[in-house]
């Protein structure tokens, strides 16, 4: 039974991973400096008001009981309430997470579109000028920050060229689609709303591409190890010698049993995505939960971070279990050998 041994454990770290995540945010969320009740009351404000204020949040109890009711809200699936928004956080995250999501995915689309194929070439043409150049665009993409990404793609393309917009899903004075899957480009899809459409192409293009940049060069350097790996195997080498062509070998044979590898890097790729949709979203005004968590943090919105965190880590946990049974369809050698 691999794969109720592999959920069990899997359920098991969440449960750890949750709980770590939960007290390392809460104890940096309040060593922050300032008071989330002074400025909710403003700086004019008495300190009767203020008082009344942090009261009324919680905020004058010590941290341990704090954070135990912060933890019995979890046990019952309540993520606390947002000092900013005055909303549960699971509706905000709720709201905010196809946003997210969406970003994401099409990020991790593009990377997978362009660093497979990227990848197969470099291991093929090893050494040469094609190898080089995939190998310096890889560790370009892994060293370039997406701020710097982000506002380089929107002075140019925006600003210079004017042949996409700067920020948002939609331009102002266009209603979203009708809401099925919260993904205004499946939802315009379904709905045959194609004006909503285009510009929701037109409008996660530079976003797509600034946070799936840095996973292309994983992407591509990933392929490209499990590439050279296969291509130095004796069954390669013995359809080389039968005379098969030299790109079918490639494709038919080589590239399925690279792929089994890079499974991990694509899986735990998106969960690496949620994350890193914080700055992204911040430099095009992106309305999900990546600018949720920092207008949070600006507002000292305790329970907003520590929702944010806790989610995308229950997200992560559960990309890592889909990888591992993924495995075991893949590759059956795994399951026999337990």
């Amino acid at each position: 039974m691999p794969y109720l041994r592999i959920i069990v454990k899997r359920l098991a770290l969440l449960l750890l991973v949750v709980l770590g995540v939960s007290i390392i945010t809460f104890v940096v969320s309040h060593l922050i400096p300032g008071d989330p009740a002074r400025l909710i009351a403003g700086d004019r404000a008495s300190d009767e008001i203020v008082l009344h204020i942090r009261r009324s949040l919680g905020l004058d109890q010590p941290w341990p009981v704090q954070y135990w009711r912060y933890v019995q809200g979890l046990c019952h699936g309540d993520l606390g309430t947002s000092i900013r928004t005055s909303r549960p956080v699971l509706e905000d995250l709720k709201a905010f997470f196809p946003a997210t999501m969406e970003l994401a995915l099409v990020a991790l689309i593009l990377a997978t579109l362009l660093g497979i194929p990227l990848g197969i070439l470099s291991a093929v043409y090893r050494n040469k000028w094609v190898d080089q150049v995939v190998r310096t665009l890889s560790v370009t993409g892994i060293s370039t920050p997406a701020f710097w990404l982000g506002l380089l793609l929107i002075i140019l393309f925006y600003g210079k060229l004017a042949l996409l917009p700067g920020s948002g899903r939609l331009p102002e004075g266009l209603d979203p689609p009708t809401r099925i899957t919260g993904f205004y480009l499946l939802d315009s899809l379904f709905t045959g709303n194609r004006a909503v459409l285009v510009e929701s192409v037109k409008h996660i293009i530079l976003p797509g591409f600034t946070l799936g940049f840095v996973h292309l060069g994983v992407v591509a350097r990933q392929i490209r190890s499990a590439m050279l790996e296969q291509l130095g195997e004796d069954y390669v080498r013995t359809a080389r010698a039968n005379g098969l062509p030299r790109w079918g070998v490639v494709f038919r044979h080589a590239l399925p049993n690279a792929l089994i590898p890079s499974v991990t890097v694509l899986g735990l790729a998106l969960g690496d995505l949620l994350y890193g949709a914080v700055l992204t979203e911040t430099v095009f005004a992106w309305p999900g939960m990546g600018s949720y968590v920092v207008n949070s943090i600006q507002a000292l919105d305790f329970p907003a971070v520590m929702g944010f965190a806790v989610v995308v880590s229950f997200a992560y946990v559960i990309l890592n279990l889909v990888v591992d049974l993924l495995y075991l369809v893949i590759d059956p050698r795994i399951t026999e050998a337990g």
